[in-house]
């Protein structure tokens, strides 16, 4: 039988802001019973994503609608795999990287190269 370790008592915090700075400077070994932890999925979590300007050649742009096009995808997420594709293969050149998981899945073609329903 397992003995749970005595842990300490999370403050209660007034703001994001405190709580994140309590967290910089606190060990959660002393706040948290790891021994206890279970494996958690959250199937519907998405990786947050940012908003950005790109200017690109409109050669270059028409090539990869073509190319969007022929894979029945919207071409912005074509231009998001092949960019996770590129970073996942520059990472795996330089020794001891290794690309976080979302952008592994996204190379992959995971979610970036679903087209939703309209």
């Amino acid at each position: 039988m397992r003995r749970t370790k005595k842990v300490k008592a999370v403050p209660i915090f007034q703001s994001e802001a405190e709580e994140r700075a309590f967290w910089e400077t606190h060990d959660t070994t002393e706040y948290v019973d790891w021994s206890q932890a279970k494996v958690t999925i959250f199937p519907n979590l998405r990786p947050s994503t940012e908003t950005i300007s790109l200017r690109v050649p409109a050669g270059l742009l028409a090539e990869l609608k073509v190319l969007a096009n022929k894979r029945d995808v919207p071409y912005q997420s074509l231009m998001k795999v092949f960019l996770a594709e590129r970073v996942v293969r520059e990472l795996a050149m330089n020794a001891g990287q290794t690309p976080n998981k979302a952008l592994h899945r996204t190379a992959k073609g995971g979610r970036a190269g679903k087209r939703r329903s309209r």
